[in-house]
């Protein structure tokens, strides 16, 4: 049996494709040797050990990426009630509840993705098949005052206006900006990676830049402490929504 898919069905990973993960960075011993290729065929009656791994946190890798956020910017979801744009597996998620948020609404264009133990969390509400460009305040029981967004294949600048007017005065945005999907294509090699440090940078002016324009106040910004899956550079930016005077 592949050591993946033993891992995954002996409780070793939340999934396959997490178990992948966890093998590739070399955190699966087999007979106390290291494997790292996930289709590793496993001898029957071996011994498989996981060391502590920092990609086990949270149901998605996305999550070790907001956990960097919010230490470097120290903002804590405690207490908040909190919007994930672009919730997928629930990485976002996970996280904000890890970190004390009392509920998430997790907001996803697709179907099927959300983490079974986020689906059965009752502080968590799924909107799945929800197209965030479209959120209204009236959409919510409870206004977020905490938000969160990784959204792919569409330029924030498109949903940061909605999301806007959803939020709580006094409330906080982190927000995951990939530069691939803010720059045109001529600013992209065939295999979609942006060409230079100097266009990703500037993909993310341009998004904070907007979301200033909108009432956001930039807390500050860092590159995201993991790349994308495609290898594209990342960056984590956090802003205020100041209250009225």
């Amino acid at each position: 049996m592949r050591i993946d898919k033993y891992m995954a069905e002996n409780g070793l990973a939340v999934s396959r494709a997490k178990a992948q993960e966890m093998v590739k960075t070399g955190a699966v011993l087999v007979d106390g040797a290291v494997v790292d290729k996930p289709s590793f065929d496993l001898p029957d009656g071996a011994t498989v050990t996981v060391t502590e791994n920092p990609l086990q946190r949270y149901v998605g890798r996305g999550g070790l990426k907001l956990e960097a956020a919010l230490d470097a910017f120290h903002l804590s979801p405690e207490g908040q009630i909190a919007i994930d744009v672009g919730a997928s597996s629930g990485g976002f998620t996970d996280c904000l509840l890890r970190r004390g948020a009392s509920f998430v609404y997790a907001v996803d264009s697709g179907t099927g993705q959300l983490h079974p133990t986020l689906l059965e969390d009752a502080r968590v509400c799924s909107m799945e098949n929800t197209n965030a460009r479209n959120l209204e305040a009236s959409m919510f029981e409870r206004t977020p005052t905490f938000a969160v967004m990784d959204v792919s294949f569409i330029s924030q600048t498109l949903i940061l206006p909605a999301l806007f007017a959803t939020m709580k005065e006094g409330g906080v945005l982190v927000s995951l900006v990939k530069p691939q999907f803010e720059l045109g294509r001529d600013a992209l090699t065939k295999k979609g990676i942006v060409k230079s440090e100097r266009l990703a940078e500037k993909a993310l002016t341009r998004v904070c830049e907007y979301a200033n324009t909108l009432g956001f106040r930039l807390i500050g910004s860092i590159p995201s402490p993991i790349h994308g899956g495609d290898g594209n550079l990342e960056f984590l930016a956090a802003f205020s929504l100041p209250k009225a005077p």
